[in-house]
Order: C-alpha cells, then sequence, then structure tokens
C-alpha cells in the first residue's frame, strides 16, 4: 500500500469516526481512538511498515501544538480567579496521587512475578501519567451541560488547570529518570538547571521581544507570512528545548504562554486551531494504533483491574479530597466522577516513558489499553452523575429541596413578576430597567459567585437550573407575567423551552439570540418573541447613520418601528460573498436578486413560477428602474423583473431556476 492509498484511508476513518460521535454528542476524542484501535497492525492491518511510522512521527507534532494552545489560554487572570482551587485541591490531587501510586505500585510489584517488577523510577513516571485527566473531554461535557459556573465545575477547572501545569516539569522530569542509574541524580539537576535557566530567560525577555516581533509581522498585513511566522516560532521554540535536552512541548507551552501575554493572542489561537486537531487528532489515533489487542484479550482480568481500580482510587481520592477542603458530599462526589479517567497529557507521559526505556512492553499496553477504556467510559458516568450522587448522598435531595425552599422564600410574595433565567449581562440590565417601572422580578443563575454577589446587593436572584421543572415552579412560573431567557446556548434554552411550555403554556416567553438563523426554531419550540443580538445591533447602527446624516429623529423611530413590526422581514438574512464563511452557512438564510430574462414566458404569475416553494418569500420587486411596493401572489411577471428574495440557499437555487426558465 501507497503513502496515498493509507493517507486515503486514514482520513476517511477520521472523518467517519469524528461524524459518529458528533451524532452520539460524544468528543471527537473518542472517535479518534477508535479509529486507532480499529487501524491497529493486529486488528484490521491497516497501519504498518514504514509509512505507519512516519504518520507516528508527525503525530509528534500534535502534542507540540496541544502544548502551544495550552500555554496560549494560560493566563493569571483566570488562575487568581479560582486560585483556591487550583492550589488547594489541583495541587494535593496531583501531589498525594503520584505518592500514593509511586509507593503502592513498589509494593504491589513485589508481590507480582519477577517481571512485573518495576524500581522506582517506572513508578514515579507511570504516577504522574495517572495523575492526568482529559481536559478536552470533561470541558466539554462541562459546556455542553452548563456546568462550567458551578460549584463542582468550579473545583474541577481548578484541577485540570494545575494538571496541566503540572506536565511542565514532567516533562523535564521523565526523560532525566531514563538515564544511567549512576549519573541519575546528576542528570536531574542538570535537566532542572536547564529547564530553570532556559524558561528564565525566555520569560523575563520574551515577552517583550515576541510582542515586538509579531508588531512587525502583523505591520505587513499577510496572513500567509503571519501564519509561517507563528508555525517557525511555535517548532523553532521546541526545538530550541529539544537542544537543550528537554522535550519538544516544554518550548511549544513557553511560546504559547510568550503569545498569550501579547495583543495577538486571539488571532493567533484562531488561526493555529485547523493545525492543533487535525495533528492532535492524528495523535490520538497513533495512541489506539500502539495497542496491542493480542496481549490485551490474553490479559483481560489485568486490564480490567487497571481500568476499575485507578478509576475508583481517582473517584476516592478527588472527593475525599474536596470534601475535606470545604464542599458539600454532592458536590465532592460530582468532581471525583468528572476526574476519575485518565487523559490525554497521560497518554503524552506514557508514550515519552515508554520511549526511554521506562516501561517494559508487557507493562505498557496493558496499562495503555485501561487509559483508553476509561477515557471512552467518561462521558457516559458524567451523563450519569447526578443520577449516581442522588443515589449514594442521602443530603442530596436535603440540599435541592433547601435550594428550593431559598427560591421559593424569596418569590412567594410575588405575583405578576418576569421571570428571569440566567443573570449576566443582559439579565441584570433587565433587572434594572424593570426595577425602574416597578416591575417584579425573580432571577435564576447558575454561576454561585454571580449570585451570592448579587444577592448580597439586593437582587432577588437564586441559585437554580431554569431547565428543572422544581426550580421554575419554586420561582412562581405559574404566577410569572412573562419569562425571559437571556442565554445564548441553544440547546439549554430549547430545554428550558420544552419545560415551561409543559408546565405553564399561557406564559410569554422572549428569547436572546445571536443571529436570526434560529428564529424559527425557537418559535416552533415556543419562545413568543425572539430577539436577536446581530439584528438589533444592526438596527441601532441605522438609526445612527440615519439621524447623523441628517434624518429626523421621528422619522428614524418610526423606520426603526416599522421594521421590529414586520418582524425584522428586511433583515433576516443578507447578501453573502466569497468571504462568508460560517459552520451552518447553508442552513442560514440569505438575500438573492433574480432578474427574469428576456427570453422567459411573459405573463406568468408570481405563485405560479413559486408554486411549491415555500421556504421562499418576495422582498420586494423593481420594474423599470422603480421599486413596486404592492406585490401580490398574482402579480404577472414581465422580463427584466428584478426581484429580492429571502429563504434559505437551496430554496433560492429552486426559486432562480424556476424564475429564469
Amino acid at each position: 500500500m501507497g503513502s496515498l492509498e493509507l493517507a486515503l484511508i486514514y482520513l476517511l476513518a477520521a472523518v467517519l469516526g469524528v461524524a459518529a460521535c458528533r451524532m452520539l454528542k460524544l468528543p471527537a476524542i473518542l472517535g479518534y481512538l477508535v479509529v486507532g484501535v480499529l487501524m491497529e497492525p493486529h486488528t484490521l492491518g491497516l497501519a504498518f511498515g514504514q509509512d505507519a511510522d512516519s504518520v507516528k512521527h508527525l503525530a509528534e507534532y500534535g502534542v507540540v501544538f496541544l502544548m502551544f494552545v495550552i500555554g496560549l489560554e494560560f493566563n493569571l487572570p483566570k488562575l487568581r480567579a479560582i486560585r483556591q482551587h487550583v492550589f488547594g485541591l489541583g495541587l494535593a490531587q496531583v501531589a498525594l496521587t503520584m505518592a500514593l501510586v509511586t509507593f503502592g505500585s513498589i509494593f504491589l510489584a513485589h508481590l507480582a512475578p519477577a517481571h512485573w517488577h518495576m524500581d522506582w523510577r517506572t513508578a514515579l513516571a507511570l504516577s504522574g501519567a495517572m495523575a492526568m485527566s482529559s481536559t478536552a473531554i470533561v470541558v466539554k461535557m462541562l459546556s455542553d451541560r452548563l456546568e462550567l459556573e458551578s460549584e463542582h465545575g468550579q473545583r474541577v477547572m481548578g484541577i485540570l488547570l494545575l494538571q496541566d501545569l503540572a506536565v511542565v516539569p514532567l516533562l523535564v522530569l521523565i526523560p532525566a529518570l531514563g538515564s544511567d542509574p549512576e549519573r541519575l541524580f546528576s542528570a536531574l539537576a542538570l535537566a532542572g538547571l536547564k529547564a530553570v535557566v532556559l524558561i528564565s530567560l525566555l520569560l523575563v525577555g520574551g515577552k517583550h521581544v515576541m510582542r515586538w516581533w509579531l508588531t512587525l509581522v502583523a505591520r505587513r498585513r499577510s496572513e500567509e507570512l503571519f501564519m509561517l511566522n507563528l508555525l517557525l516560532m511555535t517548532l523553532g521554540l521546541a526545538w530550541l528545548t529539544e537542544q537543550a535536552g528537554l522535550s519538544l512541548a516544554l518550548g511549544a507551552f513557553i511560546c504559547g504562554v510568550l503569545i498569550s501575554e501579547t495583543e495577538f493572542k486571539y488571532q493567533v489561537e484562531s488561526q493555529i486551531r485547523p493545525f492543533h486537531d487535525v495533528l492532535l487528532g492524528l495523535f490520538f489515533i497513533t495512541i489506539g494504533m500502539l495497542l496491542d489487542w493480542r496481549l490485551v484479550v490474553l490479559q483481560w482480568p489485568l486490564v480490567l483491574a487497571l481500568t476499575i481500580f485507578p478509576v475508583l482510587f481517582k473517584l476516592g481520592l478527588v472527593a475525599g479530597l474536596a470534601k475535606w477542603l470545604g464542599a458539600s458530599a454532592g458536590v465532592a462526589l460530582r468532581t471525583g466522577l468528572y476526574l476519575a479517567q485518565a487523559g490525554e497529557f497521560g497518554f503524552v507521559l506514557l508514550t515519552l516513558s515508554r520511549r526511554e526505556s521506562l516501561l517494559a512492553p508487557e507493562l505498557f499496553n496493558p496499562v495503555l489499553a485501561a487509559m483508553v477504556l476509561s477515557m471512552l467510559a467518561t462521558p457516559f458516568i458524567i451523563m450519569a452523575s447526578n443520577r449516581i450522587v442522588l443515589r449514594l448522598v442521602s443530603s442530596e435531595w436535603l440540599q435541592q429541596s433547601v435550594q428550593m425552599t431559598n427560591i421559593a422564600r424569596q418569590s412567594i410574595n410575588t405575583t405578576g413578576h418576569v421571570l428571569i433565567c440566567g443573570y449576566g449581562r443582559s439579565g441584570q440590565n433587565l433587572a434594572r430597567l424593570l426595577e425602574q417601572e416597578n416591575i417584579a422580578y425573580m432571577a435564576l443563575d447558575l454561576d454561585p459567585d454571580r449570585v451570592r454577589q448579587a444577592a448580597a446587593a439586593g437582587d432577588s436572584v437564586a441559585y437554580g437550573d431554569a431547565a428543572r421543572p422544581q426550580a421554575l415552579i419554586a420561582a412562581g412560573l405559574g404566577r410569572a407575567s412573562a419569562v425571559a431567557l437571556t442565554y445564548l446556548d441553544q440547546h439549554s434554552v430549547l430545554k428550558a423551552l420544552a419545560t415551561i411550555r409543559d408546565l405553564a403554556p399561557q406564559v410569554p416567553v422572549i428569547v436572546r439570540t445571536y443571529s436570526d438563523r434560529d428564529l424559527e426554531t425557537l418559535r416552533a419550540a415556543g419562545a413568543t418573541e425572539v430577539v436577536p443580538e446581530a439584528i438589533e445591533g444592526s438596527l441601532m447602527l441605522a438609526s445612527h447613520a440615519l439621524a447623523l446624516v441628517g434624518v429626523p429623529m421621528r422619522r428614524v423611530i418610526r423606520i426603526v418601528r416599522e421594521q421590529r413590526d414586520a418582524r425584522y422581514r428586511l433583515l433576516r438574512g443578507y447578501f453573502h460573498g466569497s468571504d462568508d464563511v460560517s459552520e451552518d452557512e447553508l442552513e442560514e438564510e440569505r438575500l438573492m436578486t433574480v432578474t427574469v430574462p428576456p427570453d422567459a414566458t411573459s405573463g406568468r404569475r408570481l405563485n405560479e413560477v413559486l408554486s411549491g416553494i415555500d421556504a421562499v418569500s418576495v422582498v420586494s420587486l423593481r420594474r423599470g428602474g422603480t421599486s413596486l411596493t404592492a406585490i401580490t401572489e398574482d402579480m404577472a411577471l414581465e422580463p427584466g423583473d428584478t426581484l429580492l428574495l429571502s429563504g434559505k440557499a437551496e430554496a433560492l437555487a429552486t426559486a432562480e431556476r424556476a424564475l429564469t426558465r
């Protein structure tokens, strides 16, 4: 099999794997792992020979870009915001996991057969890999479930941030552990000294040099040059740290940290993302390919034990530490359930340990298989976490009841109020306006810090999930005059809409959304009014522009009111150009002009031509240089008529063929 054929098979398998995970609402990493397992030489036998080795070498750059993005996202304000979780809970989790696993592995190895014996260096390398959890999977699940700002979400993010930071010294430590035993301590001291000197030099003066250089490149106004320069800096610093006897990933991490301190951070993040995602996916495919499933099947009791016991150990340790540091039993258990699995950095450290001959092949395969299985199980554990907590923690029911009672206590004397779901900037602005008009409101939010501060200031806000029927009932949904959903996550909005319509179908619901793309979907789900931010922003921009060029303010206000009364008819959709890139571009409503050609049959009526094309509406018709305002369905078309149509791409193409036929 040639290199081109092998590359095509890799791409096809990756596309199918990721597509399947998206359909099942699972992280793409799981798809890459499964693809790698299926392409392993002892299953389908598709990855073999020199080409597979080349792909594995290429996948190392996936780790480089992963560390670069981690460094790019690292920022001191974020670290300070959750420092008690990072340096308290996170540091305790990593340190205790490594200490207990190191001593436990050495002890158990002495009880095992001779070929399983390991020294402290191997045990220490294994403990570092086991201390890691999957940032990619857990953060995505937290985001999808709107739990990033919850109590357990804050603790989970603090631990994950400390784990990401702990990878840096481990990338220095493991290569040093692989040196000869006679000069082990000197190698450790030399590696530490190199790391401190190099990192200090780069971080002290590197930020100013980086800002100066990026500014110089940006002034050339060439995206191609900027992208090439970005790749050069990332790989150049990775090469520099490798030449110093350290790892490639460490240099990439430093490069990301340096850029994160400049104003070019967000531009760099958007441009490097495609390289990061593709190469990281390739890395996980090669991780799956490393598994020798013949050995795994022969040693399935060991693999099962290495899957179950580490997961239970991390679950118990994280939950115990969280409880000890002040979390409730339910929050502590949820934190442990979210972090019980292995992580992508665990794979990085494990493969690095194998490369440094710290890990025997007969131990590498069972450990790797156990890590893969624990990551595959993670989404299902997280999705079942609430049921597990309610079953195991008897006080959780009581705490939820107290939470509902707290909400009900604040809303019990209110009627005809506005229920605000989401107390961010939009929710707070709405509350201020309601207060000015002496209209009562009750707000629900899932950020405990925001709720605490707002409640202390006298705002009528409580901690609660607007998608849960109990929280809505306690907040007085049945007595409310209106509900405002102010957050932008469509999945959560649709879930809340369904709950509200089941409980109180008579209550009007106002929904905030970013654009008009989901307007019809939200209306069909039960939204009374949908307010697209992009359209409202364009209306305000147009009104200011009209006022500045001399249009009387009364006329400006009337124009804006007419547009709103027409339900944004002229503003929904826009003329798409070649530079418009959108994830769901084909599903967005757009505008198109179609001119009836001279050779088209004249006298055809509009409803005859567009019969059966319900998804297209006629916004305006221009004939003989003038726009016709009175457009009727039975209007006869003439050659040269120009119609402005609104609809989705496929329907517009059908209408264009019908009009020009």
